[in-house]
């Protein structure tokens, strides 16, 4: 069906800028693949860092690269209260006024005054995705997850993100999929309002 997305559960991960990378991991270092994600260029590293806020930590969150900008964390809700942070609901990169922590490599700490957030659930795809489905950058739409299991949802407030540079994958964090009773890689209907 063209109005037809596959959902993929985001667990909690770390984006590094390079100069948080070399003071993690030390100076020079670059980031060692793992596996290939599904969005294109991205993948899970080999490395991983200790998150901790105020009243507890993960010890091994697992980094995700390429390298970009700004170093962002992204955890669910329920890891938040778990650990003592603030994580706002955002879509990604839009970090003024986000989460703090500290985050822990082999090689040093880094003290983050921004960067975490819970990341807004999103729906990835490409113009020509975009235009068979009737959707444009920006657009807010709903997303129906259908499951055997009695926990049939619905997501609202879904933003819409195209570049070329994109798969079609809708994202949703461990929180959501676990409302959803949702086995990986289920296929959700986009409904347009």
């Amino acid at each position: 069906m063209k109005n037809q997305v596959v959902v993929e559960i985001s667990a909690r991960h770390v984006h590094v800028s390079q100069a948080d990378l070399e003071t993690l991991f030390g100076k020079g270092y670059e980031l060692t693949c793992k596996k290939m994600l599904s969005q294109p260029g991205q993948f899970a590293c080999e490395e991983r860092v200790r998150v901790v806020g105020s009243k507890s930590e993960f010890p091994a969150v697992s980094i995700l690269g390429p390298v970009r900008p700004e170093t962002q964390v992204e955890i669910s809700l329920t890891d938040a209260r778990s650990i003592g942070v603030t994580a706002p609901v955002r879509e990604s990169g839009d970090l003024d006024g986000s989460g703090t922590c500290k985050l822990v490599g082999p090689a040093g700490e880094v003290e983050l005054t921004k960067g975490v957030i819970a990341a807004k659930r999103h729906i990835h795809a490409t113009t020509k995705d975009a235009e068979e489905m009737g959707l444009t950058n920006g657009e807010i739409v709903s997303v129906e997850i259908p499951t055997s299991n009695g926990r049939n949802l619905t997501f609202g407030d879904v933003v819409v993100r195209v570049s070329d540079s994109y798969a079609l994958a809708m994202h949703i964090d461990t929180d959501e999929a676990n409302a959803a009773g949702m086995a990986p890689n289920t296929m959700g209907t986009v409904i347009k309002k």
